[in-house]
């Protein structure tokens, strides 16, 4: 494995501009990333996989993230299976509290073990570190301006009521 490969997983339900800082800030440190959209059995999804990625492959592209960055989808298996597959070493983790940590601790541990993959924990720019996806799905379904928490294609598509209910 290779540590100057890193994948940021997510379910990315829709994609935030937290989300797109740290797959930024993670590009810069890594020869590859990928970002990799994955399914949550926990949760209730809004958009279906194949609109997530191509809304993250859309913010990706108008924004000023640089490197060698690849948008996927990964549904079965485990996590770690992925990263093994791509050759990456390292999961790139955007935490915005410790409520966060104590949930992605526990998984990190399993992955080291499982498959020597490192997780490495991003703190997100305290401008986006109240925000996530389930916040904007909220305000969304309620008809509230989502804008100045996602990337410019994200409000484009949630504003022309295109999304499921």
């Amino acid at each position: 494995m290779n540590n100057r490969i890193a994948v940021v997983p997510g379910s990315f339900d829709p994609p935030t501009l937290g989300h797109l800082d740290v797959i930024r800030r993670a590009a810069a440190l890594y020869d590859q990333l990928h970002v990799l959209v994955v399914h949550n059995p926990g949760k209730e999804a809004m958009l279906p996989i194949a609109q997530r990625l191509t809304l993250l492959e859309q913010s990706i592209a108008e924004s000023d993230i640089e490197g060698d960055v690849v948008v996927a989808a990964w549904s079965v298996g485990l996590l770690v299976d992925y990263a093994t597959d791509v050759g990456a070493g390292v999961l790139v983790k955007g935490i915005r509290s410790q409520v966060d940590v104590a949930y992605e601790t526990p998984m990190a541990i399993v992955n080291r073990h499982l498959a020597h993959v490192e997780t490495v924990f991003l703190l997100p720019d305290p401008a986006h570190a109240l925000v996530s996806s389930s916040l904007v799905r909220q305000v969304a379904s309620l008809g509230g301006d989502v804008s100045p928490f996602v990337p410019a294609p994200v409000a484009r598509f949630l504003d022309t009521g295109a999304h499921p209910a």
